[in-house]
């Protein structure tokens, strides 16, 4: 009976924000100051979830300017845990196949976000000069999922290396963004799904690094995040433990 309920408050609700936040965004189209807002917007149905959502955000991030934030991908509801993370003029990089999906798709590109093809390795290099340009030509910081796929339980995949050519040539900083475990934590018949950490860590140089040691910054990257999903997970679980002897 739950999961009807809630389907029948979210499905209604995702479906209104895309059509109203398309004709919203059609007086300015793709300005970047969308996807922080619908990001808020979207981040805010974590409570019906059942989710109690911690944001760690990082206090230099005021002072960095432009940046490349990486993110782990996990599954669908990212959208409501890292999405109110998002900071202002910040946009997403997504595959192509979204633009097709029914009311979401064109509301994502009307937002600011950048498409890009993954099964077309040149145009993906492409792309990433076209992100490099676009981020010094609209003073924009541009959020990315490396892992190229969401995880689905299966944890931190290996990184893809767009993210890490784009801030090299952008010479800009990495901000990795960890998301604690949400695989197999969702139970849509639940009231209490419990907590979920989303922490903004401190921003990587990438000024040491040239072309040739991208895949050297991807795997310094993903050791960092791995380790810290690692401490959030058991973060997590002890907080949730806790919760239980209460």
């Amino acid at each position: 009976m739950l999961v009807i309920l809630r389907a029948l408050i979210v499905i209604p609700f995702c479906i209104l924000v895309c059509l109203l936040g398309s004709l919203y965004c059609l007086f300015s189209p793709r300005n970047p100051r969308h996807a922080y807002t619908f990001g808020r917007l979207f981040g805010s149905l974590s409570p019906l979830f059942g989710l109690k959502v911690e944001h760690r955000l990082n206090p230099e991030i005021k002072v960095t300017g432009n940046c490349i934030y990486i993110a782990n991908h996990q599954n669908n509801y990212d959208m409501v845990t890292a999405s109110a993370a998002v900071q202002p003029r910040t946009v997403t990089v997504g595959k192509t196949s979204l633009l097709w999906v029914p009311f979401f798709g064109p509301f994502y590109w009307l937002t600011g976000n950048i498409l890009i093809d993954r099964n077309n390795k040149t145009k993906s290099r492409d792309t990433i000069y076209q992100i490099v340009e676009q981020m010094k030509k609209r003073d924009l910081s541009v959020w990315m999922f490396p892992e190229g796929t969401r995880s689905r339980g299966r944890g931190l995949l290996p990184f893809k290396t767009g993210a890490f050519h784009a801030a090299i040539a952008a010479g800009v900083p990495i901000v990795p963004i960890c998301v604690s475990n949400t695989n197999n934590k969702i139970n849509l018949n639940r009231w209490n799904n419990g907590h979920v950490i989303v922490e903004m860590m401190t921003p990587i140089d990438t000024s040491g690094y040239t072309k040739d040691q991208v895949r050297e910054l991807a795997t310094h990257c993903h050791q960092i995040m791995a380790d810290k999903i690692e401490k959030l997970n058991q973060e997590v679980a002890e907080r949730e433990a806790a919760d239980r002897k209460h």
